[in-house]
């Protein structure tokens, strides 16, 4: 996994998490909402699609930077159960461990998981 700006592989400059970046911050920008709003909102829709566990890395450094918490996450987690089911929640609750776990393994080993 790199960085925005560091260096891919293959020597070469990885431009997806800048750009993947970016698309959040516009988001951000452009919604007639909170931030922390939007992103328990981009939460639920992870859940609801079966996102892969990067995702939820990537927006959980987000969602706490505008101030999620912890329980706030859980909260979605619950509120959205009953509609796309407990195999799904459950499944999102692995995803964001092992996003947190992403990184742990990637990022300072010495920074605490916030979310």
């Amino acid at each position: 996994m790199t960085e925005p700006g560091s260096q891919a592989d293959d020597g070469t400059q990885s431009l997806v998490p800048g750009v993947l970046a970016d698309m959040t911050a516009i988001s951000i920008e452009r919604a007639d909402l909170d931030p922390a709003t939007l992103m328990m909102i981009r939460l639920a829709a992870l859940v609801a699609v079966g996102a892969p566990p990067l995702s939820y890395l990537l927006n959980l450094e987000t969602a706490d930077a505008v101030g999620v918490t912890k329980q706030q996450a859980e909260a979605v987690l619950i509120a959205i159960a009953p509609i796309v089911g407990t195999t799904r929640v459950v499944a999102a609750a692995s995803g964001l461990v092992e996003g947190l776990g992403l990184q742990l393994a990637f990022g300072d080993p010495d920074a605490p998981a916030t979310l």
